[in-house]
C-alpha cells in the first residue's frame, strides 16, 4: 500500500468522528457560532458608540471585546467547514488562532485606560450602555456553556474557548453595568477597573486556550 501523504494523515478523523453524534455536535458548533457572529455584530457597534458617548473605557472595552469574540466565532465556522471537519490540523490552528483572539484585546484595553486616566475623562452614566449590557448578561451565558459542553463533546479547544470569550462577555457586561451605575454615585474608578480586569483574564484565557486548557479544566 503506497504510504499515506502528510496531507493525508493530518485529515485523519478522531476516533469519536464517524459517530453520527459526534457530527451532529459539529453542526451545532458551526450553527451556534454563526449565530453569535450576527449578536456580536449588533452588540459591538452599540457599545462601541455608546462607549464613545459616555467616555466609559470600560463600555469601550466591552464592544471591542465582542470583535474579539467574533473572530473566535469565525475561527470555529471555518474549523467545522468541509474537511476540515475532521482535521486534527485544522483544529490546532484554530485552537491557537482562539487563543491570539484573546491576546488581541489586552493591549488595547490598558493603552486606552492610560488614555483617559491621563486625559482626564470620566465615564458618564449611558441609557443605551445599560441597556446593551443587560442584555448580553441575561442571553450570553447560555451561548457560553453550550458551546463549553459541545467542546468538550468534541474535544475541541477552540469551540471551547469560544464558549469562554462569551462567559467573559457576560461577566464584564455585568462589571461595566455595575460601573456605569456606580458612575452615578462619584465611584469613576470602577470604569478603568473593570477595563484591566478584562485584560488581565483575556491574558490568562489565551495562555490557556494556547495549551489546549479550555476543552477540558
Amino acid at each position: 500500500m503506497a504510504e499515506q501523504s502528510v496531507a493525508e494523515k493530518r485529515a485523519v478523523a478522531p476516533p469519536s468522528a464517524a459517530s453520527a453524534a459526534w457530527l451532529r455536535d459539529a453542526r451545532r458548533a458551526r450553527l451556534l457560532s454563526l449565530a453569535t457572529l450576527v449578536w456580536l455584530g449588533a452588540e459591538s457597534a452599540v457599545g462601541i458608540a455608546a462607549g464613545f458617548a459616555a467616555h466609559s473605557v470600560a463600555l469601550i472595552g466591552w464592544g471591542m471585546s465582542a470583535l474579539v469574540e467574533a473572530a473566535a466565532s469565525l475561527i470555529v465556522v471555518w474549523r467545522f467547514t468541509g474537511a476540515r471537519t475532521f482535521s486534527a490540523d485544522a483544529e490546532e490552528k484554530a485552537r491557537r488562532a482562539v487563543a491570539i483572539s484573546f491576546w488581541l484585546l489586552a493591549p488595547y484595553l490598558v493603552l486606552h485606560v492610560a488614555y483617559d486616566l491621563d486625559a482626564g475623562h470620566r465615564a458618564a452614566p449611558s441609557v443605551l450602555g445599560i441597556a446593551v449590557t443587560a442584555v448580553s448578561v441575561v442571553g450570553m451565558p447560555a451561548l457560553g456553556l453550550a458551546k463549553r459542553r459541545l467542546g468538550a463533546r468534541l474535544r475541541s479547544t477552540a469551540t471551547a474557548g469560544e464558549g469562554t470569550q462569551n462567559l467573559m462577555c457576560a461577566l464584564l457586561a455585568a462589571g461595566v453595568l455595575v460601573g456605569l451605575a456606580l458612575n452615578g454615585v462619584g465611584w469613576w474608578w470602577v470604569d478603568p477597573a473593570m477595563a484591566v480586569l478584562l485584560a488581565a483574564v483575556a491574558t490568562r484565557e489565551g495562555h490557556r486556550a494556547w495549551h489546549g486548557h479550555s476543552c477540558c479544566h
